[in-house]
């Protein structure tokens, strides 16, 4: 029973710490973007990311903008197993296991702060915010990928539920910090390009613990002490850089533009503070002994006991490296002015993600890159209110072998409304809201997590945004 417990924490030790976020790249930074959607023609300050080169087109002198967005989302997992366990004291066979695991993903207030200074045919430009992912996820309840398992194996081994308590519980924060630097320039009288990059700071950990304690009928026979015992605390951080270019065509009511991102390369080094495993009340402080033998030397020795599954638990030892690269991004854009109160745009982005390294080389199991639609429109009531909504289409290229339990995507459209309201000549009030509507995701096995039942995970997610924000021209 212990070796199959033990062999089972190795592998709760893996699954825990996989992606807590989605997909890298975040594209909402400026108010205008939650309240319109479409920006990628823009040739106001928001166009320091979603336009660069249309900047020679805006306000002459400087501008600067603050904004605060604050975000909430359920990351929820409903698993189903055919048959799966027999309840304690129970003399009726299988069950089926159903359970819903909620997932509660937050952040606490969002800025991003931007700048731009124009004179004549060039412009200068500056943002910082959160970039990629951006926020924290946790399950009070652990998440299947690891529970599924622990309970079978302990099954297997004669410790069926009901017979102990288990208590689990999985958290992540993943983070991207940017700091992007443009330069702009009007080429010709209708043309203007721009360079720029930007500087992006990796910053996330994993914290969990999976503890399986008998119950009073079986701690008579095995005794007080825990059944299994998982505490783990990882720490990543890492850094990259990401050339930019982008074009920018207007004239008159017509502006049409186009950008690029290259690839962000990012590679994470592990600060790992608690890697424990136990069983029967023995722990091995895996940490202590990767420091005192080195990480090649404790997977050896482990090897004996787990067989190839040391290899994967080696990611997660102190200063191994993992990959979160952010994938490059294809802008193209199109933006009208109907009259000079109504004003619309359409846009396509295309992240490709299946050459962006991920941890595990993840990415060569997606089918395809992400593909966006968006459009938006804007009507200015007066010289004080404006008013704009618009919507997008969010396709990921998704197979089944990319989904898991701490790290999941699903195709959604999302809607934003909002407005403006010009205070002063030079200051503006931006207020937003958008949300997210997703596609439900069901993933069907024949062998749930490795156990000999089939099974299926249905993944849903919710998202909502409120924000607000301030233009200022000096």
């Amino acid at each position: 029973m212990m070796k199959k417990v033990f062999l089972m924490m190795q592998l709760t030790a893996l699954c825990i710490v996989a992606h807590a976020g989605g997909l890298m790249t975040n594209t909402n930074y400026h108010i205008a973007f939650d309240r319109m959607m479409a920006r990628g023609a823009t040739t106001e300050i928001d166009g320091v990311f979603s336009n660069p080169a249309g900047l020679v087109w805006g306000y002459e002198g400087w501008q600067l903008s603050l904004n605060f967005q604050k975000p909430w989302q359920n990351r929820d997992i409903k698993t189903h197993i055919d048959g799966f366990y027999v309840p304690f004291g129970s003399p009726n066979g299988l069950v089926d296991f159903d359970q819903k695991f909620k997932g509660k993903a937050s952040a606490p207030i969002v800025p991003a702060l931007f700048a731009v200074y124009k004179h004549d045919r060039w412009a200068v430009s500056s943002m910082l915010g959160i970039v990629g992912s951006g926020g924290f996820v946790q399950y009070d309840d652990g998440v299947p990928m690891f529970t599924v398992p622990l309970i079978a194996k302990l099954g297997q081994a004669g410790a069926v539920p009901g017979s102990y308590t288990l208590d689990a519980q999985m958290k992540g924060k993943q983070y991207i910090y940017g700091w992007q630097t443009n330069f702009s320039y009007k080429l010709h009288d209708n043309f203007s390009a721009a360079i720029g990059v930007r500087v992006n700071y990796y910053d996330g950990y994993y914290r969990g613990h999976v503890v399986a304690t008998p119950g009073a009928a079986l701690a008579a026979v095995v005794g007080n002490s825990p059944l299994v015992n998982l505490q783990l605390s990882c720490d990543q951080t890492g850094w990259g850089v990401a050339p930019i270019v982008s074009v920018n065509y207007h004239k008159g009511p017509l502006t049409l533009a186009a950008r690029y991102e290259f690839r962000t390369a990012i590679s994470t080094k592990n600060k790992t503070n608690r890697l424990i495993v136990g069983m029967n009340g023995t722990d091995t402080d895996v940490k202590a002994m990767a420091e005192a033998y080195g990480n090649e030397a404790t997977i050896q020795g482990l090897s004996a006991q787990m067989g190839d599954m040391a290899g994967k638990v080696a990611a997660y030892l102190p200063n191994e490296k993992t990959r979160y690269d952010m994938p490059a991004l294809f802008v193209l854009a199109a933006g009208y002015e109907f009259t000079p109160k109504l004003r619309a745009m359409v846009e396509y982005h295309f992240f490709d993600d299946t050459h962006a390294k991920m941890g595990g080389d993840r990415q060569k199991k997606l089918k395809d890159g992400t593909h966006e639609f968006l459009a938006g429109v804007e009507y200015d009531i007066n010289k004080k209110f404006t008013v704009s909504a618009g919507a997008q289409r969010t396709d990921y290229g998704l197979r089944d072998d990319y989904q898991t339990n701490t790290s999941f995507a699903c195709d959604s459209y999302s809607v934003g409304l909002g407005g403006a309201y010009n205070i002063n000549e030079r200051l503006r009030l931006n207020v937003s809201y958008f949300c997210s509507i997703y596609d439900d995701y069901t993933k069907k096995t024949s062998a749930y997590q490795d156990t000999p039942f089939p099974g299926s995970d249905v993944y849903s997610r919710t998202n909502h945004v409120v924000g607000v924000g301030i233009d200022y021209k000096f």
